[in-house]
């Protein structure tokens, strides 16, 4: 594709019941710095000249190391109290893609992810196997210990004190980036720790290509947050694409039509996308979503709140 000298970077940190009165200013603030440092990191991949599938990667990395968010360091705790992460990474010229679920050591699961991709010949490999390629590929591990905070440990003690089996704060805090080369290739990538006391080896959409994650340079990059269950059933990666690419719908419209699809099955949350032409779009069904944007014409977004640009 010819050189079209304009790029865009979307990023966000997770959606839910996000809003001033459950936010602290402490906490609001914590947040807009990571976001902003997560843009920093993949707009100067993109401004030099470099490959979306490398921007996200360094965005995703940036947000897994803060404990603001569910992904990395800060995820979200197991019933019995670890972390098990997923991620997946994907790019739109070849519709390559690698992606990793229930891994426990790897610092940055984004970068286990794309190593699946580049290094492997599958698409999605969990547990132990993942473990055995991360240490094979020399992927940076690190205790599990490392990855746990103490308001995670208050999350899973509110939960369980509740008898209540779902995320009692209701912060889907999965991290994503997508992003727009000056090529016109795109590409996706999401990394979380899921939900707060899930069981059973339970694995969301984040991982899974064409529901979470999903990039193709004919249409669309997408990273969800939310009910991952719904988000599967509605395949909604893949559905925003398809609908830009068969029914001939802008961004906008297919992310805020899947959104909608998925809230009326009874899930919620939210995408962030950007497509060929270097669109920067994020649709969400919660009072907040986490999100950033930055574009070579200098439009810079950092953003929480639902009422926020």
């Amino acid at each position: 594709m010819t050189d079209q000298r304009h790029w865009t970077l979307v990023i966000h940190g997770g959606s839910g019941i996000i809003d001033r009165s459950t936010l602290s200013a402490e906490a609001d603030a914590a947040a807009r710095v990571a976001l902003g440092r997560a843009l920093d990191a993949g707009a100067a991949i993109l401004a030099g000249g470099g490959t979306a599938i490398d921007a996200v990667q360094a965005a995703i990395e940036m947000l897994e190391d803060d404990p603001a968010f569910n992904a990395g360091h800060g995820a979200a705790l197991t019933f019995e109290g670890g972390v098990e992460l997923d991620a997946a990474i994907m790019e739109g010229t070849g519709r390559r893609a690698g992606a990793v679920a229930g891994v426990t050591t790897a610092r940055h699961p984004v970068a286990l992810a794309r190593a699946v991709m580049e290094h492997s010949p599958h698409v999605l490999l969990a547990g132990a196997g993942a473990e055995r390629f991360a240490s094979e590929q020399g992927i940076e591990r690190i205790d599990n210990d490392w990855f746990v905070i103490p308001a995670r440990r208050r999350q899973l003690e509110s939960m369980k004190a509740d008898d209540d089996w779902f995320d009692v704060d209701m912060k889907y805090g999965t991290v994503g980036a997508v992003a727009c080369d000056m090529a016109g290739h795109v590409a996706a990538a999401t990394s979380t720790g899921g939900v707060t006391g899930k069981r059973w080896g339970r694995i969301g959409d984040s991982p899974l290509i064409g529901a979470g994650t999903y990039a193709d340079d004919r249409s669309v990059a997408v990273s969800a947050t939310g009910s991952g269950e719904f988000f599967i059933r509605e395949s909604v990666g893949h559905e925003i694409g398809a609908r830009v690419r068969m029914l001939g719908e802008s961004l906008q419209q297919a992310a805020d039509t899947v959104i909608a699809s998925v809230k009326a099955l009874g899930g919620t949350g939210g995408v962030i996308a950007t497509g060929p032409g270097g669109e920067a779009v994020w649709s969400f069904a919660t009072p907040g979503m986490y999100r950033g944007s930055a574009t070579s014409a200098g439009e810079r977004i950092v953003a929480i709140y639902g009422d926020e640009a």
